[in-house]
C-alpha cells in the first residue's frame, strides 16, 4: 500500500531463524480464549508490578478484548502537556504541508488521487486526512522502554481522501469501502461493522487493510467514550496513497494508522481533533497488528512542526517539543539511504521487534528482583507490556539516592542515574548467552508457565534465550546519549562559526556510537546497513546509522553539505549499481531529509484543491 515493495515482502533472515525456534505455547492459547486468560494475568502482573496512583487520570484500552475487565495492562495515562497542546491543523493549501520544492509532485499526486476517488466511487471525495512517516535521527529501540527519542516529520506520507455515508437509523451496522490507489497490489476491502461492536482484525493474516481497521478501532473506542452507548458511527468510502516505504525503517505503519484515525474521527463529526488524543489512540491502535510500538513513530507523525526536530518525552507523561539545529559551519545535511532489505515488523515480530519488547519488560524485571529490596513493586506503566526499564529507574533511585546528585540540574540528575544503571546493570546480568525461561522465572518468583502468560500472551515470540544483558545495556546507553546528544545541540552550540567542524562531529561520534549499539547489543542491523554506513563515513558523513526498526530498511546520515554529492556517488558506485533494482527504486533510494509537518486535515473545494 505504499511503494516498494509487495504482499509477500519482509521474509524472515535465515540466520535470525535459526537462532530462534521456539514458540511460546501461551500465546497460542490466548488467542483462542483471551478472556479466560485476562484475569489470571493481571493477577500475575500484580506480584511484579503495582497500579498507578488512583488520582492518575487513566484512560482504560481494551488490549486484551475485554470490554468490562481492567487488567493492569489496560491502563495509560492520559496525561495533558502544555508542549503538546492544541488540534491537529486543517490546510487550506498544500503549501501549508509541503515545502516549496515538494509541492509540484505533490499537487500532482493528490490531484490524481482525487481523480481516481471520483472514477472509484462516483462522486468528488470531500476531505483528505494526512500524516507523515518519520527518521528518528537518534534514540533507538528505547521509546518503549519509556526513554525520550528526538525524530522528525518526512515529506512522504499517507494520505486518505474520503466521503461520508449515513448510517441508517434501524440499520445493525455501518459500512466501509477502502481502496489503495495501487489497485494491482492492494485490492479494495468493504466491511461491515456492528454497531457498538469491537472492530475484527486477526494479526495473524498480513493485509494492507489491516493498517485501516486498526485506525478505525481506535478512533471509534474514543468517539464512544466521548458520546457514549447511543452513537452511531458514519459509512465510509475512502482512497489512499502512500509514499512511505513499507520495511524502510521510516514509520509506513504508523503514517497509515494516524491517518486512518484521524479520517474516521473527522467523518464522525469532530470537528476539531486533539493531538494528544490522536497520538494516544493511534499508539495503542497499531497494537492490534501484533506490533507493539513505543510512540514514537506515532508521535512524530502527529506533532512535527516544519523545520524542527521533535523531542519527545514518555514519562511521566507524553510530552513534546521542537528542537532546532544551531547554525554549521560546513552546514549539515540529514541523507536518508535505503539499503532495499525490507523488514517488516509485523512478518518479523516473533523473532526481532516484538522479541526485543519482551526482553526489555523482561530485563526491568529482573533488575527489580535482583537489586531493589525483596518485594519492591514497578509502577505499571504506559509500555507495551506495562513493565519498563524506566520502570526499573524509577523504582532503583526510589531506594537508591545519589548523594552527589544534590543541587544538580534534571539533566545532569538523568545522566548520572543512567550512568549508576549501566553499572549496575553489569554487574547484575552476567550472562552473554542470555537467559532461559526457567532461569528468568527463578529470579522472579514465577513459574515458568506464568513468566510466559505476563511477557509473551499479547504476542508470539520465538526464543531459547533472552539476551537481558545486551538490550538494558543497549537502552541505557542509548538514553544517556540522547541527552548527550541533546545537551551538545541546545547548551554546547558553538559561539564562532566560522568552522564548526569539531562540533559537528561530537554530534556524529554519538550516531555512531548508536550504530555500534544496535549492531552488538540489540543485534537489529543487518549486512547491508553497515555497508552502507561504512561507505557513508569514508567519504564524508559525520555520523551514520540504521534509523527505525532495523534488520534492514533505511539509514539515516548527518553530511556536511559539501559532502553530500561525493557520499551519494560513493553509494552509487559500492552498493545500488550491484543490485537489481528498478529505475524507480534508484530514483528514491536516497533523499536528502529536511523537517516536515505532521497531520494534518484539508477539506476539499467541491472535491478538488
Amino acid at each position: 500500500f505504499f511503494s516498494q515493495g509487495s504482499p509477500n515482502e519482509g521474509q524472515l533472515r535465515g540466520s535470525s531463524l535459526r537462532q530462534h525456534t521456539r514458540t511460546t505455547s501461551s500465546a497460542a492459547k490466548l488467542r483462542e480464549h483471551p478472556q479466560k486468560h485476562q484475569s489470571s494475568i493481571a493477577g500475575l502482573l500484580r506480584r511484579i508490578v503495582k497500579p498507578p496512583a488512583s488520582s492518575d487520570r487513566l484512560v482504560q484500552h481494551r488490549l486484551f478484548g475485554s470490554k468490562d475487565t481492567q487488567s493492569a495492562f489496560d491502563l495509560e495515562r492520559n496525561t495533558r502537556s502544555p508542549a503538546m497542546a492544541g488540534p491537529v491543523p486543517t490546510a487550506s493549501a498544500l503549501a501549508d504541508i509541503y515545502t516549496d520544492d515538494a509541492l509540484p509532485i505533490q499537487t500532482k499526486r493528490w490531484s490524481s488521487l482525487l481523480s481516481q476517488f471520483e472514477s472509484e466511487y462516483g462522486h468528488p471525495a470531500s476531505v483528505v486526512a494526512r500524516s507523515p512517516g518519520r527518521v528518528n535521527i537518534i534514540g533507538e529501540h528505547i521509546d518503549y522502554s519509556l526513554y525520550s527519542v528526538l525524530p522528525m516529520a518526512i515529506t512522504a506520507d499517507a494520505i486518505l481522501a474520503f466521503s461520508i455515508t449515513d448510517t441508517p437509523a434501524d440499520s445493525e451496522t455501518f459500512t466501509l469501502r477502502v481502496a489503495n490507489a495501487q489497485s494491482d497490489k492492494y485490492p479494495s476491502r468493504t466491511f461491515e461493522v456492528p454497531i457498538g461492536a469491537d472492530v475484527p482484525i486477526d494479526s495473524k493474516v498480513h493485509e494492507w487493510s489491516n493498517y485501516f481497521k486498526s485506525g478505525l478501532s481506535g478512533a471509534l473506542e474514543l468517539l464512544r467514550r466521548k458520546h457514549g452507548k447511543d452513537f452511531r458511527p458514519k459509512g465510509m468510502k475512502i482512497l489512499m496513497d502512500g509514499n512511505v516505504p513499507v520495511g524502510g525503517g521510516l514509520s509506513s505503519s504508523a503514517a497509515f494508522v494516524s491517518a486512518s484515525a484521524l479520517a474516521v474521527m473527522l467523518a464522525n463529526g469532530e470537528k476539531t481533533v486533539d493531538k494528544t488524543e490522536l497520538t494516544e489512540l493511534a499508539i495503542v491502535s497499531e497494537r492490534a497488528v501484533g506490533v507493539n510500538s513505543g510512540g514514537m513513530d506515532q508521535s512524530a507523525s502527529v506533532f512535527s512542526q516544519r523545520g524542527s526536530a521533535l523531542f519527545v518525552s514518555f514519562s511521566p507523561s507524553l510530552t513534546a517539543r521542537p528542537v532546532f539545529f544551531p547554525t554549521t559551519n560546513p552546514e549539515l545535511s540529514f541523507l536518508i539511504a535505503q539499503s532495499f532489505v525490507t523488514s517488516n515488523k509485523q512478518v518479523t515480530g516473533p523473532i526481532h521487534y516484538n522479541l526485543r519488547v519482551v526482553e526489555c519488560s523482561m530485563a526491568g524485571a529482573f533488575l527489580n528482583a535482583a537489586l531493589n529490596p525483596a518485594g519492591t513493586k514497578l509502577p505499571t506503566d504506559a509500555s507495551p507490556l506495562g513493565i519498563s526499564l524506566h520502570g526499573f529507574h524509577e523504582a532503583y533511585f526510589a531506594n537508591n539516592k545519589l548523594p552527589h546528585a544534590e543541587g544538580a540540574s534534571a539533566e545532569e540528575a538523568a545522566e548520572a542515574q543512567l550512568r549508576v544503571l549501566i553499572d549496575v546493570t553489569k554487574k547484575a546480568l552476567t550472562s552473554t548467552e542470555g537467559y532461559t525461561r526457567e532461569e528468568i522465572a527463578k529470579v522472579l518468583g514465577v513459574s515458568v508457565p506464568e513468566l510466559e502468560q505476563i511477557f509473551m500472551s499479547k504476542l508470539s515470540v520465538r526464543a531459547d534465550r533472552f539476551k537481558l544483558r545486551q538490550r538494558a545495556l543497549h537502552v541505557f546507553e542509548e538514553a544517556l546519549r540522547v541527552l548527550q546528544f541533546m545537551k551538545v545541540l541546545e547548551q554546547e552550540a558553538p559561539k564562532d562559526t566560522s568552522d564548526t567542524t569539531a562540533y559537528n562531529k561530537r554530534l556524529g561520534d554519538l550516531l555512531n556510537a548508536t550504530q555500534d549499539s544496535c549492531r552488538d547489543l540489540y543485534e537489529c542491523s543487518a549486512p547491508e546497513i553497515d555497508e552502507l554506513c561504512r561507505i557513508a563515513r569514508e567519504n564524508g558523513s559525520y555520523g551514520s546509522r540504521l534509523t527505525g526498526a532495523g534488520w534492514g530498511g533505511c539509514t539515516v546520515h548527518m553530511v556536511p553539505a559539501d559532502k553530500v554529492a561525493a557520499v551519494k556517488e560513493a553509494w552509487e558506485r559500492e552498493y545500488y549499481s550491484k543490485r537489481e533494482l528498478t529505475e524507480e527504486q534508484k530514483e528514491g533510494a536516497v533523499v536528502v531529509s529536511r523537517p516536515g509537518s505532521g497531520s494534518a486535515a484539508y477539506l476539499l473545494k467541491s472535491g478538488g484543491l
